[in-house]
C-alpha cells in the first residue's frame, strides 16, 4: 500500500496504531498476496493523496470499489480512463449533471478532476476481491473511514456532503457541524435513481452553497479524452 504522505497522516496517526487497523493491514496484505484484489494496492489511498483534509469542499460517499478489472483506482464512482464502459451508476450521475448544470456526457468515467478541486471521493470500504462485491466489508475499513468522516466533520468551514442511498445516509449522526450542508438522495444505481436521484439537483445546490460562502464552485464537467 502506498502510504498517505500529506496532512491526512497527522489526522490518522492514532488510527494506524489501533489494534483493528493492525488486523486490517495484516488481512489486506494476505489478500493481495493470494487473490486478485481491487484497486491496485498503490491506489488504495488515492482519494487522500488527491484531496488533503484542508482542501475538502465536498464529500461524496460510496460503498466498496468496483470489482471488475481495470475499473477501481481509489475514488468512489470513478473508473480508470482506459475503461471502455462507464458503470451504470456513473452514467446516471452524468445524466443528472447534464439536467442540473448543463454538463455534456463525456466518453469516460475518470473523475480525478473532481478530487483535485476538493471533492473527497470516499468509499466506506477501500478494497474488494475480484468479482465479489462486498467481500471486504466488516474487516475494519469502516472504522478507518469513519475516522476520515469524523476528521471532515471537525473542519471549521463550509463543506457539503452528498449522501446517496441508505448506507451513505447512515453516517448522518456523525455529521454534527452546523457549518456543513448535508444533501440526501436515493443512490444513482439504475435500481433506485428513478426514486429521487434524478432531479435532486445536488450539483447546483453544492455550488450555490459554496459560492454563498465565498468559495469557488466545483467545475463538474469531465472532459472527453
Amino acid at each position: 500500500m502506498a502510504m498517505i504522505d500529506n496532512d491526512w497522516l497527522g489526522c490518522l496517526q492514532n488510527e494506524f496504531k489501533k489494534p483493528y487497523y493492525k488486523e486490517l493491514y495484516t488481512f489486506i496484505r494476505q489478500e493481495y498476496n493470494t487473490r486478485v484484489i481491487y484497486p491496485p494496492a498503490d491506489d488504495i489511498f488515492n482519494a487522500f493523496h488527491l484531496t488533503p483534509p484542508g482542501k475538502v469542499k465536498v464529500l461524496i460517499l460510496g460503498q466498496d470499489p468496483y470489482h471488475g478489472a481495470h475499473q477501481a483506482h481509489g475514488l468512489c464512482f470513478s473508473v480508470l480512463p482506459d475503461q471502455p464502459e462507464i458503470p451504470p451508476s456513473l452514467q446516471n450521475i452524468y445524466k443528472e449533471l447534464r439536467d442540473d448544470v448543463g454538463c455534456y456526457i463525456p466518453d469516460n468515467g475518470y473523475l480525478k478532476k473532481w478530487a483535485e478541486q476538493g471533492v473527497l471521493m470516499l468509499n466506506t470500504v477501500l478494497t474488494v476481491r475480484a468479482h465479489q462485491a462486498g467481500s471486504h466489508q466488516g474487516k475494519g475499513w469502516e472504522k478507518f473511514t469513519d475516522a476520515i468522516i469524523q476528521t471532515v466533520n471537525e473542519q471549521d468551514r463550509p463543506i457539503v456532503y452528498l449522501l446517496w442511498g441508505r448506507p451513505a445516509q447512515s453516517k448522518i449522526p456523525m455529521l454534527t457541524n452546523p457549518k456543513h450542508l448535508i444533501l440526501k438522495a436515493p443512490h444513482p444505481s439504475p435500481l433506485s435513481a428513478g426514486r429521487g436521484f434524478f432531479g435532486c439537483r445536488h450539483f447546483s445546490q453544492t455550488n450555490e452553497f459554496l459560492e454563498s460562502h465565498g468559495l469557488s464552485p466545483i467545475d463538474w464537467q469531465i472532459e472527453n479524452l
